[in-house]
């Protein structure tokens, strides 16, 4: 936000911090990160004046802000398609965010879903659970934004699975799939997943076995001694053993990729953790699977809350996971949807 922003929304701090970034090694120039504004020149003038060591400082260009309008996000279907006109796709800050990585996911699937209404193929919608694409997307239609929306991890609740080291398995197969991998690329990632795969399943079955070798290499890496012997997979569970330890006590008769060990030594050093989360994400898939149909009436819904029958009429899920993320539908609301849904006497709203 600009400095006249900061001002207003945090008056309660006595101070705030700049920092003041050379444009480069030729330049005299010095950018006043942490001073965005578009007040008038003449004031910002007299506000570098009052920053001690600015008093003589020379305002070469004035700040200045651009404005844009944006629709309201809760107006798209997760497809990115405008629910007021059919076939118009649209993304980036026009949908309210604010950055280059937020448009660019967007924008690549409002042309995926814009190329498959075109070519006839079914629309392609990334999950909470597949990307943080999904998240973004999901946060935007169906909680909507009052201000710039950045995508952090933190609104990401299976983060633990959404790592930047798992990005080609988790899509990898859905690019290919829908013609945006190469075949030679999409062969080594096989590969790639096989190599982990077969690492892992080896590791699950050698046994290590507390000769005094086997002793030295885990005393210095911090850990307790062996009593009995024990899987390699097991010991690389302890928190101070690394795969390159493994390989020293039983190494593999191939040579292993970096990529492939950092995986293997992921997922089996978190196995636990990440198997919690998988499980979270197959109760959720349970209620991603039971759909809303997009002309559903809810005004015909008996004992929905008012402010629940709103916000659906406004947002239109297409599924009840959807529907239970938004602000307002709390947990009662979702059963007696489920229960009229379970019916199959569904009314819908008119087209007219």
């Amino acid at each position: 936000p600009s400095i006249e922003d900061k001002v207003v929304r945090f008056h309660d701090k006595p101070r705030h911090q700049i920092f003041l970034e050379p444009e480069g090694r030729e330049t005299e120039e010095v950018y006043v990160q942490g001073l965005s504004t578009s007040l008038p020149e003449h004031i910002q003038r007299k506000l570098l004046e009052t920053i001690p060591g600015l008093e003589k400082a020379q305002l070469m260009r004035a700040g200045y802000a651009i404005e844009y309008d944006a629709i309201v996000p809760t107006q798209l279907w997760p497809t990115l398609e405008t629910k007021l006109v059919k076939n118009l796709y649209t993304a980036g800050q026009i949908n309210g965010t604010s950055g280059y990585e937020e448009a660019a996911g967007q924008g690549i699937m409002a042309g995926i879903n814009a190329a498959h209404r075109a070519l006839g193929r079914e629309e392609i919608i990334l999950s909470r659970s597949d990307a943080y694409i999904g998240v973004l997307i999901d946060d935007l239609v169906t909680k909507g934004t009052n201000e710039p929306y950045r995508l952090l991890t933190s609104r990401a609740e299976y983060r633990l699975l959404l790592r930047h080291d798992n990005a080609d398995l988790r899509l990898t197969e859905l690019g290919y799939r829908i013609g945006l991998i190469s075949e030679e690329r999409y062969q080594a990632f096989l590969a790639k997943k096989e190599a982990i795969e077969r690492e892992k399943k080896r590791l699950q079955t050698v046994i290590i076995k507390p000769t005094p070798e086997v002793q030295e290499v885990i005393r210095q890496a911090g850990g307790s001694e062996l009593k009995d012997g024990i899987r390699a997979a097991d010991l690389l569970r302890r928190p101070e053993m690394t795969y390159e330890h493994i390989q020293k006590l039983a190494p593999a008769d191939e040579d292993i990729a970096p990529e492939v060990a950092e995986q293997v030594e992921i997922q089996i050093k978190y196995e636990g953790y990440i198997q919690k989360s998988l499980q979270e994400v197959e109760r959720l898939k349970k209620m991603e699977n039971k759909k809303i149909p997009e002309d559903i009436d809810y005004d015909a819904i008996q004992g929905l809350a008012t402010e629940a029958r709103q916000k659906l009429k406004q947002v239109r899920p297409l599924s009840i996971a959807q529907a239970s993320r938004i602000s307002g539908v709390n947990p009662a609301d979702i059963s007696i949807l489920l229960v009229y849904l379970e019916q199959g006497r569904i009314a819908r709203v008119s087209n007219e």
